[in-house]
């Protein structure tokens, strides 16, 4: 498994039956192929959709089938389209239980920063801002390092996405929580020691006795 599939397949155990879920665009949007047998979930898009699928197989795209970031999906039987009004009021009105978003770097405090990078151009905020405020878990999945350069660090020095603390922050190294005392290491991925996310992290992480790892059996 690639880094990416890695992340995917480890926030799809935080998935739980009847949920309502928020994909990001990106590496998040891999997560409803990996979706466990006989789970129902329900995954929302803010561009209005409940209902999304997996991507589908090369050359059965829907030009009219969309996630938020314009990626090709697939619909369950059952899926629905709303409106963008109807979508950012689930979002803003705390009905969502879960959505998993990337990010570009993650705090001690665990403070997202996953929106822009000053100076470069962007298309906009999108609805992490209301995701990151409304849902009721926040997962971040995300490459652990970026060119070499550590994404959990101290504090972020990119502008935040929201004031409030993520649930949880899932690398193809760590599975990582953050708490009141600070990110506690509750998993290491496949392969990985406590010695080399450390060396991949500047934030400080706190390793408990009952450090679990990462599986996909």
């Amino acid at each position: 498994m690639d880094a990416k599939e890695i992340i995917a397949r480890r926030v799809a155990q935080e998935l739980r039956a009847g949920m309502l879920v928020n994909l990001g665009i990106g590496l998040p949007s891999m997560v409803a192929s990996f979706v466990p047998d006989g789970l129902q979930v329900f995954f929302q898009a803010e561009n209005g959709v409940i209902g999304l699928g997996s991507r589908p197989p090369e050359g059965m795209e829907d030009r009219d089938l969309t996630d938020a970031g314009g990626g090709f999906v697939t619909a369950v039987p059952g899926a629905a389209s709303i409106d963008s009004a109807m979508s950012f009021g689930l979002i803003r009105g705390g009905h969502l239980d879960m959505t998993v978003l990337g990010g570009l770097q993650v705090d001690e405090r665990g403070h997202l920063a996953n929106w822009m990078v000053p100076g470069r151009m962007v298309p906009g905020m999108g609805g992490a801002m209301d995701l990151v405020t409304g849902a009721k878990r926040v997962v971040v999945a995300m490459v652990h390092s970026a060119k070499g350069a550590p994404k959990i660090v101290p504090e972020c020095t990119l502008p935040l996405t929201a004031a409030r603390r993520v649930s949880l922050i899932v690398t193809e190294m760590a599975v990582i929580e953050p708490t009141d005392d600070g990110l506690v290491l509750r998993e290491t991925g496949p392969g990985v020691s406590v010695e080399d996310i450390r060396a991949a992290t500047t934030a400080t992480l706190i390793v408990p006795d009952d450090l679990g790892r990462m599986s996909f059996d």
